[in-house]
C-alpha cells in the first residue's frame, strides 16, 4: 500500500508491481485522466518496460482510488507522487527511480518534479497534454524548464493536444534537458488510423521506443 497524506485526510493506495529481475531502476507509472492502472495501455507498458529490465509501479490517484471519473486539486496529485517516488525506492532500494505518465499523469508528474516534491532520475511522458484540443493559447508548458531531471517526450504526431506540433518543439526546447520520440501517425493514445491493434499492443510498442533512452541514462557503469 502506498499511503497519500492529504488535506482532507490520510489515504491508502494500492499498487500494482510488474518485476524485473536484477532491475536497472524501479518506474512509476501514473494513468490518464479518463483511466485507471488497470487500462490494457498502461498494463502494456507495464510488462513492456518489467521485460526490458525496469520494475514498473502503478497506482491510482486519489480521485480515481474514491470511484470519481474527475481529477481532484493538482496538489492531491503531486502529493500522491512523493508517496509514490517513496514507495518506488522503498520496493527497489539502492537504484534509480523514474517517474512516468500517460497524460495527465505525466504532466503531474513534470509539476511534482518541478516543485521539487519529487527527484526522479529521469522522467517519460506519454502523450503528454501540451494544451486543451483546439487551444493551443493555454499552454501547460511554463513549469517544464524547471524539472532538473532529463525527460523524454513521447508524442504522436496527430495528437489533437500537440497541434501545432511546433509548440511541443518548442517547449522542449526550453528544457534543460529533454528529448522527443515521434510517432508518425499516432494520436493521443498512440494509435494510427487505419491499424487496428490492441491496446496493450500499442502500449508495448510504445514503451519500447523509450527503452534505449531510459538505459542509458539510468543503467549504473559497472563498477
Amino acid at each position: 500500500m502506498i499511503p497519500v497524506a492529504l488535506p482532507s485526510g490520510g489515504v491508502e493506495l494500492d499498487a500494482w508491481i510488474d518485476e524485473a529481475p536484477d532491475p536497472i531502476a524501479v518506474i512509476g507509472l501514473a494513468h490518464g485522466a479518463g483511466a485507471g492502472h488497470e487500462h490494457p495501455f498502461l498494463v502494456g507498458v507495464a510488462q513492456a518496460w518489467a521485460a526490458a529490465g525496469f520494475t514498473t509501479v502503478r497506482f491510482d490517484f486519489p480521485y480515481r482510488h474514491a470511484g470519481r471519473r474527475i481529477p481532484g486539486p493538482a496538489a492531491h496529485a503531486i502529493e500522491t507522487w512523493a508517496a509514490v517516488e517513496a514507495f518506488c525506492r522503498a520496493v527497489a532500494p539502492g537504484i534509480p527511480f523514474s517517474a512516468a505518465g500517460k497524460s495527465y499523469g505525466g504532466r503531474m508528474a513534470s509539476m511534482a518534479a518541478a516543485e521539487e516534491r519529487i527527484a526522479p532520475d529521469a522522467l517519460v511522458y506519454l502523450g503528454y497534454p501540451l494544451h486543451p484540443p483546439g487551444r493551443p493559447e493555454n499552454a501547460r508548458t511554463a513549469h517544464l524548464p524547471a524539472v532538473t531531471a532529463p525527460q523524454l517526450f513521447l508524442a504522436g504526431t496527430k495528437d489533437p493536444f500537440l497541434q501545432p506540433l511546433d509548440d511541443l518543439a518548442a517547449a522542449v526546447a526550453s528544457c534543460r534537458t529533454a528529448e522527443v520520440v515521434w510517432f508518425d501517425g499516432g494520436g493521443h493514445s498512440f494509435d494510427v488510423a487505419g491499424r487496428k491493434l490492441p491496446a496493450d499492443q500499442v502500449g508495448e510498442a510504445t514503451a519500447r521506443a523509450a527503452v534505449p533512452w531510459l538505459v542509458e541514462r539510468l543503467q549504473r557503469p559497472a563498477a
